[in-house]
């Protein structure tokens, strides 16, 4: 696997501290989670990360108590993230990272990536100067790697990393039932990587815990493997690429955490036999109550409002069947510059053209119901 900061991190498996281990009063189970940090550092692993958004501003605060406080800074990697509500101007970038470093008890940050970049979110990035102001943070020391996180189309991934060549990683969505989604589009982000040797962060391997609560017909067939959870089998998947440098999980209690470190410190990527269960899982999750779209688009052409309609029943299908967090964001993304799924007028041009026969007015209701 490839991994061009191998000095710096350990391992290849993250600590996402997007979801730690909280107590019923709404805070961080700091006492876990000093349990929980310590075993990870224990057994060889480094690398957290991190958000001013998460946990509304508590994970930060968190990475400060249970980490920085408790470790030489040498002994851990600390990714934090530009996030575009919190800053207005060029001149709000700044003050907003030094607070971050102070919110979370170190002097510096080893990755610091613009967040979440989207076509509506991008623009803001460029008007104010963001990487530029990254950059300069970096040659003052303050940040040793520069990235973003991405959540778009692979033409918009193409477009940023053209105009930012000095960009050195990116993170994507990328799981199984994600990869070849019309909607998400994870290979071919991970493709565009690739083309520009970008290595590769993952997010969402397992997509919010939808690929752990399976059905029946989908325990069977990893447990016909013989070894190995359910969310092992996710996580190793996004692993498995050789762009991909780390794979990070949100980890709220010991058992799991202890669940992914058992098969990512000795991490195998999957075999033959293993690629071959998680397609047909992937195929049996996809069959379970969505919509049954195959996204060759076809619909979409003659639309007079312009609805990426695939796109669209992607986003449902994720909310459905997976109860995906983040299907809310990629809605509004694909309704930036596109029509929403109230906009349809009914015209009927897009089941003329759909081969699967899809009663695409009726369930262009069902979408708007779900996300409008």
């Amino acid at each position: 696997m490839e991994n061009k900061f191998f000095s710096e991190v350990k391992n290849n498996f993250g600590f996402g501290c997007m979801r730690l281990p909280m107590r019923k009063d709404g805070e961080v189970d700091t006492q876990e989670f000093c349990k929980m940090a310590d075993a990870f550092i224990a057994q060889g692993f480094n690398y957290f990360d991190t958000a001013h958004g998460y946990i509304s501003g508590k994970s930060e605060l968190a990475i400060k108590e249970c980490v920085s406080k408790r470790f030489k800074r040498d002994s851990f990697i600390l990714t934090d993230k530009l996030t575009e509500p919190y800053f207005k101007t060029q001149d709000d970038i700044k003050p907003f990272f030094y607070s971050q470093l102070e919110a979370c008890g170190v002097e510096y940050f080893d990755f610091y990536l613009a967040h979440a970049l989207t076509q509506e979110v991008y623009p803001k990035f460029v008007k104010c100067n963001a990487f530029k102001v990254l950059g300069e943070l970096k040659a003052e020391g303050k940040i040793r790697h520069v990235g973003f996180s991405f959540h778009d189309s692979p033409e918009l991934l193409e477009k940023i990393l053209k105009e930012n060549p000095e960009v050195e990683v990116v993170q994507l969505q990328i799981n199984y039932v994600d990869f070849e989604d019309s909607g998400v589009q994870g290979k071919r982000c991970y493709e565009i990587c690739e083309k520009y040797n970008k290595p590769v962060i993952v997010m969402e391997p397992v997509k919010g815990g939808g690929l752990v609560n399976l059905p029946d017909s989908a325990k069977k067939i990893f447990d016909s493997l013989n070894g190995g959870s359910y969310a092992s089998y996710a996580i190793r998947f996004a692993a498995s690429f050789p762009k991909i440098f780390m794979v990070l999980s949100g980890m709220g209690s010991m058992e799991m955490m202890n669940d992914n470190l058992s098969y990512m410190k000795d991490f195998k990527p999957l075999s033959d036999a293993e690629f071959e269960a998680v397609w047909k899982v992937r195929d049996i999750l996809n069959g379970m109550g969505g919509i049954p779209c195959t996204a060759c688009r076809y619909c979409t052409d003659g639309c007079p409002k312009k609805i990426l309609i695939p796109d669209l029943f992607s986003d449902y299908n994720a909310k459905t069947v997976f109860n995906d967090w983040n299907s809310g964001m990629y809605y509004g993304i694909h309704t930036t510059s596109n029509g929403k799924a109230s906009d349809c007028i009914k015209c009927g041009k897009c089941e003329k053209a759909c081969p699967q026969h899809l009663q695409i007015r009726e369930l262009l209701k069902k979408v708007s119901e779900v996300f409008e």
